[in-house]
């Protein structure tokens, strides 16, 4: 049998990272498999529906580089790919596993169902209807009595499966509830929904979070009764924010889209989310797309809740900004310049950034005073590991101005020559001449490149204003 995964999201708004880890390792396993990995949009909860969502997970997809084989957009085989176009399919199948006795029809009220229920003593809701012969039940719903369609579990015992990840597992069916497979307006639940179509669309591996361990004996029932072979599962853990807490983007937790806008590229933040619940088995942590297609096995994914860890991520994400080739950074910076005064070099800016920021938006922090000299004190000139200070600027300064005045070739190489002779002609360690040199272009301790990267950036012109400016406070 082929191998054909689905990624089935509801659009209900931004791409979680658990979403689109469930997503990638989806992938991975068709992929490195040859098999076929679809997209499939579950939309029959039409309250959590957002305008617009649909399109963040196809751009989300793309951005990634998971490219589908099959899906709503470029069809297939095997559709409609979207649920709400496929409700009389899954109508007709309920009232069939009525006839096959693994459904009934239930005529009581969403309230009367809900008081009978008590999750937590683990207390169910009996069905009175279950007792209904199928010919009073039917007639009930000719007549036009509002129903739903509730599964019917009538085992007892344990339920056994088994899951690539957990192994197998085995949960009483005293745990399981009758719980609703289509609802009164016509729609079916999750539970119906995706058993029907994975079954119809020949998904041989079902990828999913562990919370759906429990669930699963339910759908295995559904597969029983119409005589259908279940899929592969693979149950993966959840992600976490800390030991106790899920991420979750209800509790303000980053998105993929957060994380972009945020300055993370987008194959970081895929290499990263596969590490998280998957060991490569190398000491390798750094993966293209191409390459876990490669290495991929469901064999080595962990059981284990993962800890979303955003210092990991950042440390991650500048080893994808360092390995960029230039032009492809320089391509990324340029929207974060859009504020650079005219004088600034932008390829000599990008070319300072590239080996020292972590993610984009560390732009804006790190050039804020290339945009505009911030007034700052005099004790910045003070440094002992540099054996300089204010008097070592005051004296210094000026001949640095003379020297930068007579220069004409303006670049990195050129200027740290010429500083470097000035510092060989006064008798003085070159940080006494390149430190004053900094604090005066940028009045800051830290910056991302030296005096003469940051001559380059600001031009010949700007520069000796500056340091006209830093001589006039001394």
């Amino acid at each position: 049998m082929k191998t054909r995964t689905r990624f089935a999201p509801s659009p209900t708004g931004y791409m979680h990272i658990g979403n689109l880890r469930t997503a990638l390792y989806e992938y991975l396993i068709a992929k490195s498999q040859g098999g076929d990995f679809l997209l499939r949009i579950e939309d029959t909860d039409q309250k959590r529906y957002v305008e617009g969502a649909t399109d963040i997970i196809y751009n989300t997809l793309k951005t990634v580089g998971m490219n589908w084989d099959e899906g709503p957009d470029i069809g297939g085989n095997f559709g409609p790919y979207v649920q709400s176009e496929r409700k009389p399919l899954y109508a007709e199948y309920a009232h069939k596993l009525v006839e096959l006795g693994g459904a009934h029809y239930c005529f009581c009220s969403k309230n009367e169902a809900d008081e009978q229920k008590d999750e937590e003593q683990n207390i169910k809701f009996k069905d009175p209807c279950k007792r209904l012969s199928l010919e009073e039940a039917k007639a009930r719903v000719a007549a036009g009595e509002p129903y739903v369609i509730r599964q019917t579990i009538n085992k007892t015992g344990k339920s056994k499966y088994h899951d690539e990840v957990y192994g197998d597992i085995e949960i009483d069916y005293d745990e399981l509830d009758e719980g609703v497979l289509l609802k009164s307006d016509g729609f079916p639940t999750y539970n119906f929904a995706n058993v029907v179509d994975d079954h119809l669309m020949e998904i041989s591996h079902v990828v999913r979070g562990n919370e759906y361990i429990s669930s699963t004996p339910k759908y295995n029932l559904i597969y029983e009764t119409f005589g259908w072979e279940h899929p592969h599962y693979v149950h993966v853990p959840q992600v976490m924010k800390d030991a106790q807490h899920k991420l979750s983007k209800r509790n303000g937790d980053a998105s993929f889209q957060d994380l972009v806008a945020k300055g993370y590229l987008p194959e970081a933040i895929l290499n990263y989310i596969a590490l998280l619940g998957w060991n490569p088995g190398t000491e390798q942590e750094i993966f293209s797309l191409d390459e876990l297609k490669q290495v991929f096995s469901v064999e080595r994914l962990n059981r284990s809740p993962a800890i979303f860890d955003i210092t990991k991520l950042t440390w991650m994400n500048g080893c994808y900004i360092r390995a960029l080739p230039f032009e492809e950074f320089h391509k990324l910076a340029l929207p974060y310049y859009v504020k650079m005064p005219a004088y600034v070099n932008l390829e000599a800016l990008s070319k300072t950034l590239q080996p020292r920021i972590e993610t984009l938006a560390d732009i804006e922090r790190e050039t804020d005073f290339i945009k505009s000299l911030p007034a700052f004190d005099n004790s910045l000139y003070v440094n002992k590991k540099m054996k300089t200070d204010t008097d070592v600027a005051k004296a210094n300064l000026p001949e640095i101005l003379e020297t930068l005045s007579a220069q004409d070739i303006w670049t990195n190489e050129a200027l740290f020559e010429s500083l470097k002779a000035l510092a060989e002609k006064l008798g003085v360690k070159n940080g006494q001449i390149l430190y004053p040199c900094r604090i005066a272009l940028s009045g800051k301790e830290t910056t991302p490149g030296g005096a003469t990267e940051i001559a380059v950036i600001l031009g010949k012109e700007e520069t000796l204003r500056r340091i006209k400016s830093a001589i006039a406070s001394l």
